[in-house]
């Protein structure tokens, strides 16, 4: 192998470590696709696969899933190629709706997150006789089923409630009113529920069943970060659309350049003027449908509204900066599932492939309206709120206490901790998920 091989990059790396850190290569791969080295990429992925696999331990199980993520982003200069791989894939399949059932079973994270949503509500409503809460995600019965519960007990008797359930599948929302209406009936309790096929940002607030009188609780859990995804217009002319008619000009300019040297050329035209560029000077303004949505929240002016997103900063534009912070996110999640679910089970697997897997794949390979993974931290979902109207509600008390005992049956790593009258459920003293109660300003 003489010196100009493209494989001496790797080899000096191994030279330098005769166990040469997955990770360590991982990082160098993603520095050759968002710098358009291709060939060296290709050479560090192969090599990955060798060493990594998903049944192995929490980080080769990561690194397996960031691989792919990499090789999607490839891909993906490839229009046809990539549609061709994901020509079968629906937007969202049963799969999608089992893994995430597999994520509220197996972690405490989203039973943490209705636990204390549920408080803060039978805390705001307690003299109201007319509850209405719109769930932005309904795809969880446990949740209502235990407000009810709650609800019942309460002295003077519970509301008149009605709850209105998004989600783009409606079998999910077939299933939430069985379940519903079924426990309501079985308890005597005054249940109205209306399900809205739509996605998130289809929604027409304006015409939703929302009665004068009503008093308004809205939740969203890991919702509201879809929405901050913009249309870069700068790098159109690469998106997989915009690259199309190009891509076919260059095919038969070829020449005798080999592919990949087409490909790794193709790439660093792309990287020169992407907004994921570290060299790139131009930046772009706050998403038109964040903006949108806010101005329909306050228009309903709710007494409540309760969020739950990922405490990471994955909105970026830079590809290293955010492939980093991904790192760090995920691992902690891998690191969690390895402590306390087995290695064997095969939900954590489904769970890891086609939850966890899916979302990393979305945050490095897509760029755009395409990438939804824009997970932002509380403080700036704090400054965002508060510039729209809204102010925070104190988390209560008795809720935290419960939460506190949530976590412990879980095991000694997982936390909370108060920051900002909100919360964040940490894996050790890695926080993870945030919680945040609003009232609107009145």
């Amino acid at each position: 192998m003489d010196s100009g091989s493209p494989y001496q990059w790797l080899r000096e790396m191994i030279w330098d470590s005769q166990s040469l850190n997955p990770m360590s290569l991982l990082i160098e791969c993603a520095k050759c696709v968002a710098s358009g080295s291709i060939k060296n990429a290709d050479i560090g992925l192969e090599y990955i696969s060798q060493i990594s696999s998903p049944e192995g331990d929490a980080a080769q199980r990561m690194v397996t899933y960031f691989s792919e993520a990499l090789g999607y982003r490839i891909v993906k200069h490839l229009p046809g190629v990539y549609k061709a791989l994901n020509s079968s894939k629906t937007s969202l399949s049963s799969e999608d709706i089992l893994v995430q059932k597999y994520f509220y079973e197996l972690c405490p994270f989203l039973k943490f997150s209705y636990l204390i949503a549920n408080q803060a509500i039978v805390e705001a409503m307690e003299f109201e006789k007319f509850v209405h809460i719109i769930d932005l995600h309904c795809s969880e019965p446990a949740q209502w089923i235990n407000l009810l519960l709650t609800l019942k007990k309460r002295q003077g008797g519970p509301p008149n409630l009605k709850i209105t359930g998004i989600h783009e599948k409606k079998e999910v929302l077939d299933q939430m009113r069985f379940h519903l209406t079924t426990e309501a009936g079985n308890l005597d309790f005054p249940l109205q529920f209306y399900p809205i096929v739509s996605k998130l940002e289809d929604v027409d607030f304006e015409n939703l069943p929302v009665k004068t009188g009503d008093a308004l609780a809205i939740t969203s859990v890991l919702q509201l970060h879809s929405l901050l995804a913009t249309d870069d217009e700068v790098v159109g002319k690469f998106s997989p659309a915009g690259a199309a008619s190009m891509n076919l000009h260059r095919a038969v300019h070829m020449g005798q350049r080999t592919f990949a040297e087409w490909l790794e050329r193709d790439m660093i035209n792309a990287y020169i003027l992407s907004p994921d560029s570290a060299l790139s000077p131009l930046s772009f303004g706050a998403s038109p449908k964040m903006g949108i949505f806010l101005n329909a929240m306050r228009k309903l002016q709710p007494k409540l509204f309760v969020i739950t997103e990922q405490e990471s900063n994955l909105n970026g534009s830079n590809l290293m900066e955010r492939f980093d912070r991904a790192m760090y996110f995920y691992s902690a999640l891998f690191d969690c599932l390895e402590s306390t679910v087995m290695r064997t089970s095969a939900e954590r697997q489904k769970l890891e492939s086609k939850l966890l897997g899916e979302q990393i794949k979305n945050i490095i390979a897509c760029e755009g309206v395409d990438r939804k993974e824009r997970h932002e931290k509380l403080e700036k979902w704090i400054q965002r709120l508060e510039m729209a109207g809204f102010v925070k509600v104190p988390l209560s008390y008795n809720g935290r206490i419960e939460a506190k005992n949530l976590l412990q049956s879980y095991g000694h790593k997982y936390k909370f901790r108060e920051e900002n009258d909100c919360l964040l459920v940490c894996w050790s003293d890695r926080p993870l998920f945030s919680v945040s109660a609003w009232n609107f300003r009145r």
